[in-house]
C-alpha cells in the first residue's frame, strides 16, 4: 500500500490537473461501450433514422445546457466530488448525502460491469481463458486500483492517452463506413407507423435512457476541479471544449452506423459498430474491433476508478463517511476512499452480472437524480449565497437551468412510467438512505 499521509494539512489533494485533463477526463469518461452498444437497442424502439439522429440530438442539447450550468458550480465552489458538493453546500447534509452516496453507488456498478464486460472481450480474444472470467474481471479492478495510488499526475498522463486513442478511433470508424460503405437501405416506414400508433412516447423515453447512460460523464471534470492548478480559466474551456467533442463523436458515430446498416438489420444487432465493420472489411475485422473496444471500456473504466473516490473524500471530510476516507497519499491519491470502492465495486463482480447489470440500469435513474440536484442547487445557491464569487455565470439564469431542472425531472417521472420495476428499487433505496444517514452521522460523532 503506498504511505499514507498522517498530518491533518497533508490530507490534501494536489493542484497538478490543466486544460488537457480536463478535456481527456470529460471524453474518457464519457464515451465507453455505449456509443458502440446502444444504436441497436435505440433502432429496435424508434425504427426511423430522423427519430434516432433527433434524440441523440435532443440529449446533446441536454448535455451542453448542462454543462453551462455545471461550470458555474464548479468554479464557484471549486471542491472534489462534485454534485455531491453543491447539492450538500446548497440544501445541507442530508441532501448533500443522499447526492453523494447515490451518485457514489451508481458509479460503482459501472465499474463491477466494466469489469466484467472487459473480461469477456479478453475471452472473445484468447478463449482459454474462459474459465477465469470472475478472476480478470477482478484482477482489472484491482490493477487499475493499484494504478492510481501511484498518484495524481500519472493518473491524469494515462487518461490523456486513452482518450485520445479512443477518439481517435472512432473518427476512424467513420471515415471508413463513410468511404468504403455503401447505404443499403432506408428508413422503415412500417415501424414508425406502428410505433406511433403503438407507443412512440415510451419507446423515445426507453431509447433517452439508454443515450443518458451512454452521455453520463459529461461533467466528470467537475469532479477534479480542487485539483486544477487554475480552476477558473481552465475549466470552462475544458468541460465546453469535452462535450463539444463527445457530442461530434456522437453524432458523427450514429450517422456512419445508419449510413452502412439498414433499419431492420441494426435493429437487431447487439454490436453495432462492429456490425458495421465486419459488413465493410469482413469477419475478420471483428478481432480489431474487440481490441477497441477493450481499450474503450479501460478507458472509461481509468476515469471513473480516478473520479469516484473524489465523492467519499469529500464525503468523509465533512464528517458524512467513515473519518479514513479523507487520508491522500504523498502521490495525492485518496487511497482509502480508492480501497473502498475497489471492495465494493469487486462484491458485485462476485455477485454476478445480472445482479450488477441490474443496479446498472438503476444507475441511469441516479444519475439524472444527481443532475436535477445539481441545477436546483446552482439556483439555490444563487439566492442563499448572492455575495459568492462567481468567475463565471451560466448565461439566460434562471430560465436555463429551471430548462435542466424540469427536463431532468419530466425522464425521471417517464423512467417511473416506462421502467417500474427498476424505478421502484432506486426509489426504495433513496428511503433507506435516511437511516443510513444517521448511522453514520451517529459512528462518527463518537470518533
Amino acid at each position: 500500500m503506498a504511505e499514507v499521509s498522517k498530518a491533518k494539512d497533508q490530507n490534501e489533494l494536489l493542484k497538478l490537473l490543466g486544460v488537457g485533463f480536463g478535456i481527456a477526463v470529460t471524453v474518457g469518461g464519457t464515451i465507453g461501450t455505449g456509443i458502440l452498444r446502444t444504436p441497436g437497442p435505440i433502432a429496435a424502439e424508434l425504427g426511423n433514422a430522423w427519430l434516432i439522429m433527433g434524440v441523440w440530438v435532443l440529449v446533446s442539447i441536454y448535455a451542453i445546457m448542462g454543462v453551462l450550468c455545471a461550470i458555474e458550480l464548479a468554479v464557484s465552489v471549486p471542491m472534489a466530488g462534485s454534485w455531491y458538493v453543491y447539492a450538500q453546500r446548497a440544501f445541507g447534509d442530508y441532501i448533500g448525502f443522499l447526492t453523494g452516496i447515490t451518485s457514489w453507488l451508481g458509479t460503482v456498478a459501472s465499474l463491477g460491469f466494466g469489469s466484467y464486460t472487459i473480461s469477456e472481450y479478453i475471452i472473445l480474444l484468447l478463449p482459454q481463458l474462459s474459465s477465469y472470467l470472475v478472476p480478470m474481471a477482478i484482477a482489472v479492478l484491482v490493477l487499475l486500483t493499484l494504478f492510481h495510488t501511484i498518484g495524481t499526475a500519472i493518473g491524469g498522463r494515462s487518461q490523456e492517452i486513452l482518450a485520445a486513442i479512443k477518439a481517435v478511433g472512432l473518427v476512424a470508424f467513420v471515415f471508413a463506413c463513410f468511404i468504403y460503405g455503401n447505404n443499403t437501405e432506408t428508413v422503415s416506414v412500417e415501424k414508425v407507423q406502428h410505433l406511433a400508433s403503438g407507443g412512440l412516447l415510451f419507446g423515445i423515453i426507453a431509447a433517452m435512457q439508454g443515450i443518458f447512460y451512454t452521455f453520463d460523464g459529461w461533467h466528470t471534470a467537475a469532479y477534479f476541479s480542487e485539483e486544477n492548478t487554475d480552476a477558473t480559466n481552465n475549466l470552462p474551456k475544458a468541460m465546453i471544449s469535452g462535450v463539444l467533442v463527445i457530442i461530434g463523436i456522437y453524432l458523427l458515430v450514429n450517422a456512419a452506423i445508419l449510413y452502412i446498416l439498414p433499419i431492420e438489420e441494426l435493429a437487431n444487432s447487439k454490436l453495432a459498430a462492429a456490425d458495421a465493420i465486419q459488413k465493410i472489411f469482413g469477419e475478420q475485422s471483428g478481432r480489431w474491433v474487440t481490441l477497441f473496444l477493450l481499450i474503450s471500456i479501460l478507458g472509461i473504466m481509468n476515469t471513473q476508478v480516478m473520479m469516484t473516490p473524489r465523492t467519499l473524500f469529500s464525503m468523509s471530510r465533512d464528517g458524512l463517511f467513515f473519518k479514513k476516507a479523507v487520508a491522500v497519499n504523498k502521490g495525492g491519491s485518496p487511497v482509502y476512499a480508492l480501497f473502498i470502492t475497489c471492495l465494493l465495486s469487486t462484491t458485485l463482480i462476485l455477485i454476478g452480472k445480472e445482479t450488477s447489470g441490474r443496479l446498472l440500469d438503476i444507475a441511469t435513474f441516479y444519475f439524472v437524480s444527481a443532475y436535477a440536484l445539481g441545477f436546483a442547487s446552482l439556483l439555490r445557491l444563487r439566492k442563499k449565497e448572492p455575495d459568492l464569487d462567481r468567475p463565471y455565470k451560466v448565461p439566460f439564469f434562471p430560465y436555463l437551468p429551471w430548462t435542466m431542472l424540469l427536463a431532468s425531472i419530466a425522464f425521471l417521472v417517464g423512467s417511473v412510467v416506462g421502467d417500474p420495476n427498476n424505478s421502484l428499487y432506486a426509489i426504495l433505496f433513496l428511503f433507506l438512505t435516511y437511516p443510513l444517514y444517521l448511522l453514520l452521522k451517529k459512528t462518527q460523532s463518537r470518533n
